[in-house]
């Protein structure tokens, strides 16, 4: 892999150039700029080498993640690292378009829990009086949080990522096999290791679709995407179409192309009662 020395201002200016298809100033006398780069260059990484992520680095990386904000510091937050093989190999198995996750140093398992509260609750004699979407929201939410600042501390030391939502495809299998109790909730996996290769910087829908000032505003959203349609395929063609079957080829497959396709059969239909059977009401 290479590493761009540039000057960490010109850094983010290109990788932003590249993400959005537009020009965003980065002042060179901001606080925090090589932070800054870090994450404009974000890239997914799907392929490691063989080393090994030392435990001591691993342990400060959760430590570092947990550090993230928390909904009303209730830490609703867990992570699982999978580091039995055969369970790993497991997961492989439930989502077999994903090979690569098998030859991952360390898969992770990022988790909402609602259990804690409760069992606080019972220890302290307090009723639990919230018991609705907003609370299996907030656990999500942390687990979010949590998956990345994870990937943020990760990218710090040369580490790569790549979450995985494939592992809601199978909410009740991954849950058995983690023996996730009641209110306990896979949220996404993440394959972490050094990169084997540099990846890509996957280009993002332009701010003008996605950032609004004082209003919701999407009245110029379908020109808006097919630019980025036409930007995007020049700069990061996909290698297949979804669907031949039902739709045959399109002469042009675009990002909205896909996801049009991607969203129309239905996907992880079972994952509220899924959820209601961890107990939740989502009321």
């Amino acid at each position: 892999m290479t590493i761009d020395d540039s000057p960490p201002a010109a850094r983010i200016e290109a990788a932003l150039k590249q993400r959005f298809g537009a020009d965003v100033p980065a002042d060179p006398s901001l606080r925090g700029l090589d932070d800054l780069a870090r994450i404009a260059e974000h890239r997914s990484h799907r392929r490691y080498t063989a080393d090994a992520v030392e435990p001591t680095l691993l342990r400060l990386l959760f430590a570092s993640a947990l550090s993230a904000p928390s909904k009303s510091d209730l830490q609703q937050a867990d992570v699982v690292h999978v580091a039995d093989r055969g369970k790993v190999a497991r997961i492989v198995e439930l989502i077999p378009d994903m090979p690569w996750i098998a030859q991952a140093p360390v898969v992770l398992v990022f988790c909402g829990n609602n259990r804690r509260i409760r069992q606080i609750g019972e220890w302290r004699g307090k009723p639990f009086a919230n018991d609705h979407l907003d609370h299996f929201m907030n656990a999500a939410v942390d687990a979010g949080i949590v998956m990345t600042t994870f990937i943020r501390a990760a990218e710090a030391v040369g580490l790569g990522c790549c979450p995985i939502s494939a592992i809601r495809n199978h909410p009740d299998a991954v849950s058995r096999l983690l023996e996730l109790p009641d209110w306990v909730f896979p949220v996404a996996g993440l394959t972490v290791g050094w990169p084997a290769e540099a990846g890509r910087i996957t280009p993002r829908l332009p701010l003008d679709v996605t950032v609004h000032v004082d209003r919701f505003d999407d009245s110029a959203v379908r020109e808006n995407i097919d630019a980025y349609d036409r930007r995007r395929h020049e700069l990061m063609p996909y290698r297949k179409q979804r669907h031949l079957k039902l739709y045959g080829e399109a002469p042009f497959y675009g990002w909205s192309e896909d996801k049009a396709r991607q969203y129309c059969v239905p996907e992880r239909a079972d994952f509220g009662a899924f959820i209601r059977g961890k107990r939740f009401r989502l009321d």
